[in-house]
Order: structure tokens, then sequence, then C-alpha cells
């Protein structure tokens, strides 16, 4: 059984804007958010396939953009299989290479991170990250986001011990959804 994603407590808006926000993204491949609810069938194949389960169908609440497929990567992240977009009927997930995938931009809160703060050592970001020494580097001891190669699987988010305000993270994934904002 697949289960939905439901919105945040506090959550307002209308039921046509978009639920893309911080640590909520859509898969790997993902058309421009203003294009995804009109071209996307709901059609589930990349829920189904998704073998993390990082994929989800989000609710009714979400109003137009209920069924279509979305990752709240501090939940489970996008392991970046890129099976999602190997199914999709629509080519509303298109087919790209994974290190062309931009799902969103991490960025690392130097008020919240430890390292940041010079309050403890955490390197875990850094370690988890699947594209280490290209998508993050350390300066020094201190792990810095590389933009031209993040993908914005939420891996880091996800496995980031440290919690801020709002249950966001020391490291945050920022959706990029647009390729009027030179990704996408």
């Amino acid at each position: 059984m697949v289960m939905a994603l439901t919105p945040a407590a506090g959550v307002q808006g209308s039921l046509l804007d978009s639920p893309v926000g911080v640590n909520l993204l859509r898969p790997p491949g993902a058309v421009e958010e203003e294009l995804f609810p009109a071209k996307c069938i709901r059609c589930g194949r990349c829920v189904e396939v998704c073998p993390y389960r990082s994929i989800v169908p989000l609710d009714a609440r979400y109003g137009v953009h209920a069924g279509t497929p979305a990752v709240f990567v501090a939940k489970i992240p996008c392991y970046l299989c890129m099976k999602c977009v190997e199914v999709c009927p629509t080519g509303t997930l298109r087919r790209i290479a994974l290190k062309e995938t931009r799902m969103g931009l991490a960025e690392i809160d130097k008020h919240v991170c430890v390292t940041w703060r010079d309050e403890g050592l955490c390197r875990t970001c850094y370690n988890v990250c699947p594209l280490k020494e290209e998508a993050i580097k350390l300066d020094e001891l201190r792990p810095y986001i590389v933009e031209e190669a993040c993908t914005g699987c939420g891996i880091c988010v996800h496995g980031c011990p440290v919690a801020g305000e709002r249950g966001r993270k020391a490291v945050n994934i920022h959706p990029i959804y647009s390729t009027r904002q030179g990704r996408g």
C-alpha cells in the first residue's frame, strides 16, 4: 500500500499553489512545475517502480496537484536510481543522465550546522553524499555545496542529525523547478 504525502501542519494557500518547497520536491527529470499538474496523468508508475519508496502521491488536500508524485527528502530521499524516468509515459519525468539531475539545491544553514558554529565536528552530509567531492566538499573541516554538481537528491538532508526551527535541518534542499531559474 502506498501512503500519500499530506501537507505539513499549518500549510495554507490555494488549491492551485504548488506544493513544491523546501525538502518537498518532484522526482528527477520533472518538467517545469507550472506544467507538472497538467502533464502528469497520475498513473502511479513512478510511485510503483521506486525501490526505496521515495516517491509518494500527494493527497487530495493538495488540490490540482493531488495524485502527482513528490519526494519528501527528510523522510526518504531520492537515491537517484532513475527508474521513475524510465516508466513515465507522458514525459512529465524526462529521461536525463544522473549527473544532469537537478531536483533542487542543497544549502547548509551555517547558523544551525554544528561544524559551522564551531560546536563540534560533523561531516554526515559530506559522508553520505553520492557525489562526494563533486557536489559537496570540505573547506578545511567545514562542508560546502558545489551548486553546479548538486542533484538535490536529499540524501544529505535525510542523514543530517541536527534539527533547526520548523523541522528543517542544518542542510536543506530548495527546489529547482523552472528553466527560468537556470536549472531544471
